[in-house]
């Protein structure tokens, strides 16, 4: 399997995964959103640790972090915009607002394509110009009708796509990078975590062990989509990457409509339709691409 095709998978399995987190928030109903991020924080050390003695088999190389400043500058921009990103995404998974989410992650691919094309470089071809047109429509069609940004959504998508452009400029190996996005965090994490307590006398994730596991636990859940997102952005383009991202929402409106039972109105509908509708231009022209190359393996002049 050649790097391309290796990144394309890596990256539709991250999506996967991540489309399926709703389901883990169902049991953290009107979470509170900083300490949930403070034990995101803090959980993902560990588990970065032994991601990382796993593949290298000896630990973080503390010289080559410590040496490389621009990649360490670079890690802590990153970790920063996916706090904002994440924050957003399980505000909405936790109140209900599954559908918010799944737009947010559809707006996100039009940003990363964006972003690929204008300041990477990328080529954009005519299924992802499709894509992107008939995407735009369908999210101004929403705006238009509902007389408002859709905020949640907006924001999600745009610190997710700037994070993903920020991850493309750490020369760190993508182990040592998720361990550091999450230790370069900590310290902020857990001094929040013990002014809160000292201010406001107990902490909603202390309530129980049931409870302070949940919190806890969302830093593994949420990781481990995390792993494989990082190897596909090194071995493929941002703008493929982007468009890759459509798994997840689509999963996510499938869960929230099917068995969350959140509304879905007719201009939600012409929203997701126009989105859906470019989405398989893009599939199309992957599938179609597939075999010229084929033909001409099998058939060189």
């Amino acid at each position: 399997m050649n790097n391309t095709r290796y990144g394309t998978f890596m990256a539709a399995f991250s999506f996967v995964i991540w489309g399926l987190l709703p389901i883990y928030y169902r049991y953290l109903p009107n979470a509170s959103m900083d300490e949930l991020l403070a034990w995101r924080i803090i959980g993902s050390v560990p588990v970065g640790f032994l991601i990382v003695l796993g593949i290298t088999r000896r630990g973080p190389n503390w010289k080559e972090i410590w040496c490389d400043k621009k990649s360490l500058w670079y890690t802590f921009v990153a970790s920063s915009l996916m706090c904002i990103s994440w924050s957003a995404f399980t505000w909405a998974l936790t109140h209900h607002r599954v559908i918010d989410a799944s737009l947010g992650f559809f707006i996100g691919p039009l940003v990363s394509v964006a972003l690929g094309v204008f300041i990477l470089g990328d080529k954009l071809s005519k299924g992802k110009l499709i894509a992107i047109v008939l995407a735009t429509i369908g999210v101004m069609y929403q705006v238009i009708h509902y007389g408002q940004l859709p905020v949640i959504a907006l924001t999600m998508g745009l610190f997710f796509a700037l994070y993903g452009l920020y991850k493309k400029k750490i020369t760190y190996d993508w182990s040592t990078t998720l361990f550091v996005e999450a230790l370069l965090l900590t310290p902020v994490a857990v001094a929040y975590l013990f002014y809160k307590q000292w201010t406001v006398g107990e902490l909603a994730s202390g309530v129980d062990i049931t409870t302070l596991l949940l919190y806890f636990g969302s830093a593994p859940i949420t990781l481990l989509p995390l792993i494989f997102y990082s190897i596909a952005i090194r071995i493929t383009n941002l703008s493929t990457v982007g468009l890759m991202q459509y798994i997840e929402p689509s999963l996510q409106f499938v869960l929230a409509v099917m068995f969350f039972g959140e509304l879905f109105d007719e201009v939600k509908a012409v929203t997701f339709a126009f989105i859906w509708v470019g989405l398989l231009f893009t599939i199309f022209e992957s599938i179609v691409k597939g075999h010229k190359r084929k033909k001409l393996a099998n058939h060189p002049l």
